[in-house]
């Protein structure tokens, strides 16, 4: 799993298994490309405060420039 790879301490969703974190936060979904359907992780990013709830979230992330406008984000709190 990314989560042991990486030495993380948080459970990743994409490391979760059916009925998992992934399908708890609704980012384990039918996907659709070039008329193939199929089960596919939607990038996904949660901001969490220290208080642990929530402070933001991106859904369907393009990577480039993400990193920054999350940072910007995290120093905002």
């Amino acid at each position: 799993a990314a989560r042991d790879e990486h030495g993380l301490a948080a459970p990743l969703a994409s490391d979760a298994a059916e009925s998992g974190l992934s399908d708890a936060l609704g980012i384990w979904t039918e996907k659709q490309n070039y008329g193939r359907t199929y089960m596919g992780m939607v990038r996904t990013t949660y901001l969490v405060g220290s208080d642990g709830r929530i402070a933001r979230i991106w859904n369907k992330v393009k990577v480039k420039g993400h990193a920054a406008e999350v940072l910007e984000a995290a120093k905002a709190l």
